[in-house]
């Protein structure tokens, strides 16, 4: 099932761009997944440190959320 459907989004032409969307999503969601759960453990081990964590972890989840975005942008313009 999988391969009819990588089959499907990569054409002759190249890569379409509904699956450009879809891997550039997906990576953003593991990213900031992983970005949430390692928050969550720092926080624990020294809620002290709340501060300075919830600042680098909002920043750097806006920055995966940005690989999305661009994602989002390719697909629009058809690469």
């Amino acid at each position: 099932m999988i391969t009819t459907i990588l089959a499907e989004a990569v054409t002759a032409a190249g890569v379409t761009g509904s699956f450009t969307l879809g891997v550039a999503g997906a990576g953003s969601a593991i990213g900031i997944g992983l970005i949430g759960a390692r928050m969550v453990e720092a926080i624990g081990r020294n809620p002290g440190t709340l501060p300075k964590v919830l600042m680098i972890g909002i920043l750097t989840i806006a920055l995966a959320e940005a690989i999305a975005i661009f994602g989002l942008i390719f697909a629009f313009q058809g690469r």
